[in-house]
C-alpha cells in the first residue's frame, strides 16, 4: 500500500544505494568502506555448518542467524566486496543482499492485473468418523469459481477434515473475519516476516512483528477465504470449508517476499507436518532467477544462484516432509517454456530494471518453476484462459478459476466485477483504500465490488473481488486439502496423505479440457496487444492452457484410488 512517510535510518541507507546497469546495488564512492549490511548466504552442497561459518568469516562476514536445515545463514558484512568474496569461496554457493525475492501482486502497481475491475471502475468512476458435510453461504451465489470446481457438490460428500492443514504463505491472514475464525489454527500459525519500515511504513507494534491473525496487505486473507472460508451461514464459503487454515506470513505488508522468511516458512511447514502450502506470489527482484545470464554482472549472477539453491532446497525439504506444494503460474501472459525478454527486473528498488534475454534452460521463475510444485493457470467464467495468465506445457499442472474481468465479450457480463473472484478481505485495508468508512459501512459507490455480511452475534466480515493466478492457485490448494481429507489415513499421531498421491488424484480427477480451435488465441478484441497472443499446445489429456484439466473437487473426493482397499 502506498505511503508517504519519513525515511528511517535503514531507508536513508537504501536511498543512497545506486544500481548499476547489471542490477547490483552498490554503495556510492563516498561510502565508508567499514559500513556493513545484511546478507543471506547459502552453503554449498555437503558443507558442514562449521566449514560454512569459517568461509563466511574469511570473506569478511559475521553469522548472526542460521537455518541449518537448508544451509542458510544471516550474515553482517561490509557493503562492498562481500558478494564477490562469498561467490569465490568453494564452501559457499554465494550471498545475496536481503532484498525481495517474491511479491504478491500489488494493487497499486501498473503491471498488476488483480484489481483490473476496480481500476476500470475508478477510471469510469478421509477419517473413521463420518465425513463432515456443509451447505452454502449467503454470498456464494456470486462464487462462480466454487461451482466450476464442483465444491458445491463435493461438500455434500466431504467438506474437509479439521486435521488437514493448509498453509497460506502470503501477507498474513485476518482471523477476525467470521468466515476465517472458525477454521484458523492459532497454534500452528506464525509470522516469519517482521515489518521493514523502509518498504512497509511504520511498525504497528514495538517488535515490528505483526501479531498472528492479522493482515495489513489483504492478499493473504483473500487467498485464505478461497481455500477454506467456513460454511457457517455468513459471507462466503471456501472450496474446502472444514479444513484448518495456517498463516505462514512470509510476505511483507507491502507485498514483497524476502528470501529468508520464505525459506524459513517452507522449512517450518515441513517440520510441523502442514499438509498443503499455497504460494500465490512471484519472484522479485528478478522475474527470472538465472545461473549465469550474460546480461547480469558476476555479483548479480551469484546472488541469483544463491536464491535458486535456497529455494530449491526448501521446496524439496518441504515435499519430502509431506507438504503438497501449489503455486500460481504468474500473470505475465507468457509461455513458461518460451519466456520473453525480461524488461522488469530487477524491480527493487524502483527504476533498476534493464533488458535481460532469458535462457529457459538456466533461468527459473520461483516458486512456480521449483521442484515438486504444482503450477496453476487461471480461467474466467467461460472457462477460457484469462488473457493475463501464464501457461505452457513445461510447467503447468492444472487449471482453475482465477477471474477474468474481460470475459464475456458481447454479453452484459463483459468487464464486470462478477467475472472476478469474490473472497474475504480485511476491513482495515478496505478502509485504507477508501471503500469502507470509519464506522465500517461500505460506501455506496463501492456497493458492486465490496460486501459486508454479519452473523447473529454481530460479527461482520468484508469481501471484495480480485483476479489473477493468485486466485486460481488457492482453488487447487482447496481441492488438494479435500483429497487429503477424503483419502488420507492415520499414521501414529499424524493424519495425512503423501504429496505424490495427492498430485496423482488431483491430475487424474481433473476435468480434461481441449485446446481452443484454432489453438492460437488473440485477445486483441478485448483490448490487449498482440503480445498477449497465446498458442495452446498439446492434447485434450494434457495441454499448455489447462494442464491435466480443470480441478474437480467432487470427482476428487468420490474417486477410488488404486492403493485404497
Amino acid at each position: 500500500m502506498g505511503f508517504n512517510k519519513k525515511l528511517t535510518g535503514a531507508a536513508v541507507f537504501a536511498a543512497t544505494l545506486t544500481v548499476t546497469a547489471a542490477g547490483l546495488m552498490s554503495a556510492p564512492a563516498s561510502a565508508e568502506s567499514t559500513a556493513t549490511t545484511q546478507y543471506t548466504v547459502v552453503a554449498a552442497d555437503n558443507v558442514s555448518a562449521s566449514d560454512a561459518a569459517a568461509a563466511i568469516k574469511r570473506a569478511g562476514g559475521t553469522v548472526v542467524g542460521s537455518n541449518d536445515t537448508v544451509g542458510m545463514y544471516t550474515v553482517l558484512a561490509p557493503q562492498n566486496g562481500f558478494v564477490e568474496k562469498a561467490a569465490a569461496a568453494p564452501q559457499l554457493v554465494g550471498a545475496t543482499h536481503q532484498v525481495a525475492i517474491g511479491k504478491a501482486p500489488k494493487k497499486d502497481r501498473p503491471s498488476n492485473v488483480e484489481r483490473e475491475a476496480q481500476r476500470a471502475a475508478a477510471a469510469a468512476k478421509k477419517s473413521e468418523k463420518k465425513p463432515a458435510t456443509a451447505g452454502m453461504d449467503p454470498l456464494d451465489d456470486k462464487l462462480w469459481g466454487l461451482k466450476a470446481v464442483k465444491s458445491d457438490k463435493a461438500r455434500k460428500v466431504n467438506a474437509g477434515d479439521k486435521r488437514v492443514t493448509v498453509g497460506i504463505l502470503d501477507t498474513g491472514v485476518d482471523a477476525s473475519n467470521p468466515d476465517i475464525a472458525p477454521n484458523f489454527n492459532w497454534a500452528l500459525s506464525k509470522n516469519f516476516a517482521p515489518d521493514r519500515p523502509d518498504i512497509d511504513g511504520p511498525c504497528e507494534v514495538p517488535s515490528c512483528l505483526d501479531p498472528v491473525g492479522t493482515d495489513d496487505g489483504g492478499h493473504g486473507t483473500h487467498v485464505a477465504g478461497i481455500i477454506g472460508a467456513a460454511a457457517n451461514g455468513v459471507g462466503v464459503s471456501g472450496v474446502a470449508p472444514n479444513v484448518s487454515l495456517v498463516e505462514l506470513k512470509g510476505g511483507q505488508d507491502s507485498g514483497y517476499f524476502f528470501l529468508e522468511p520464505t525459506v524459513n516458512a517452507l522449512v517450518y511447514a515441513g517440520d510441523k507436518g502442514i499438509d498443503v502450502v499455497n504460494m500465490s506470489f512471484y519472484v522479485d527482484p528478478w522475474l527470472y532467477n538465472c545461473t549465469a545470464n550474460p546480461a547480469d554482472s558476476p555479483a548479480a549472477q551469484a546472488e541469483q544462484r544463491t536464491i535458486i539453491k535456497a529455494m530449491f532446497r526448501a521446496l524439496t525439504y518441504a515435499h519430502f516432509k509431506g507438504v503438497t506444494l501449489v503455486a500460481a503460474m504468474g500473470n505475465n501472459h507468457e509461455d513458461k517454456g518460451k519466456p520473453r525478454t525480461d524488461i522488469s527486473s530487477p524491480d527493487y528498488p524502483d527504476g533498476a530494471a534493464y533488458d535481460r534475454p532469458i535462457d529457459n534452460k538456466s533461468c527459473w521463475d520461483l516458486p512456480t518453476e521449483g521442484p515438486f510444485v504444482i503450477g496453476v493457470s487461471s480461467l474466467g467464467p467461460s472457462l477460457n484462459k484469462a488473457d493475463y495468465s501464464d501457461y505452457g506445457l513445461e510447467r503447468i499442472g492444472v487449471s482453475a478459476p482465477g477471474g477474468w474481468f474481460r470475459d464475456g465479450l458481447g454479453t452484459d457480463t463483459y468487464r464486470t466485477f462478477g467475472n472476478e473472484i469474490l473472497s474475504s478481505y480485511p476491513k482495515k485495508v478496505l478502509q485504507e483504500e477508501g471503500s469502507v468508512d470509519a464506522d465500517g459501512n461500505v460506501l455506496p459507490e463501492f456497493a458492486d465490488s465490496v460486501f459486508k455480511d454479519c452473523n447473529a452475534a454481530g460479527q461482520c466480515g468484508y469481501y471484495t473481488y480480485l483476479q489473477g493466478t493468485s486466485m486460481a492457485s488457492p482453488h487447487v490448494a482447496g481441492v488438494a486439502a479435500l483429497i487429503i481429507s477424503a483419502h488420507g489415513s492415520q499414521h501414529g499421531k499424524n493424519f495425512g496423505l503423501e504429496p505424490w498421491k495427492v498430485e496423482y488424484l488431483l491430475y487424474n480427477t481433473a476435468a480434461q479440457h481441449a485446446c481452443p480451435n484454432p489453438p492460437l488465441v488473440s485477445y486483441v478484441n478485448v483490448g490487449r496487444s498482440a503480445e498477449f497472443d497465446a498458442l495452446c499446445e498439446g492434447t485434450k489429456q494434457f495441454n499448455g492452457f489447462y494442464g491435466f484439466g480443470i480441478v474437480d473437487a467432487y470427482a476428487a473426493v468420490t474417486a477410488h484410488a488404486w492403493w485404497e482397499h
